[in-house]
């Protein structure tokens, strides 16, 4: 069970990503780590951690091509000192109401591509994070 004072942000960013790797059904089995800094520490602005690709098998992709570009990203995740935060790329308005229904702080991100910034405070938080991925997997197959 995860403690819900966990507040060190490099220990979240370590939960969050033995949980979506963790799985192996659909849809958070489709999701994996891809292009991980082990170097990323907390900082107050944050670093980027990790990027979240999605392996859907019913994409039409070239044996060559590499689930981490920028297509096939559905989230990036950033390691502050006390927390993370993950910037969506897709299904921002799934994302958005599924983790304000899970009381995730929530804020979009205004750029040439729209994000939305979810922010992970708690280890608890953990899981309700992975209920705003599978619901955004789940609203793009």
């Amino acid at each position: 069970m995860v403690e819900p004072e966990i507040r060190d942000g490099v220990r979240i960013v370590e939960l969050l990503a033995a949980e979506l790797d963790g799985h192996a059904d659909p849809p958070l089995g489709l999701l994996s780590i891809g292009d991980a800094d082990p170097d990323a520490a907390g900082t107050p602005q944050g670093d980027r951690a990790y990027d979240v690709p999605c392996d859907d098998a019913d994409a039409d992709r070239d044996d060559d091509s590499d689930a981490t570009n920028d297509g096939d990203v559905v989230a990036r995740v950033y390691v502050h000192e006390d927390r993370v935060h993950i910037e969506f790329r897709t299904d921002l308005d799934v994302a958005a109401e599924t983790a304000r229904e899970r009381g995730l702080r929530t804020r979009p991100k205004a750029t040439r591509s729209p994000r939305l910034l979810v922010f992970v405070e708690r280890g608890a938080e953990v899981k309700d994070a992975l209920r705003v991925f599978a619901a955004v997997v789940a609203a793009d197959s």
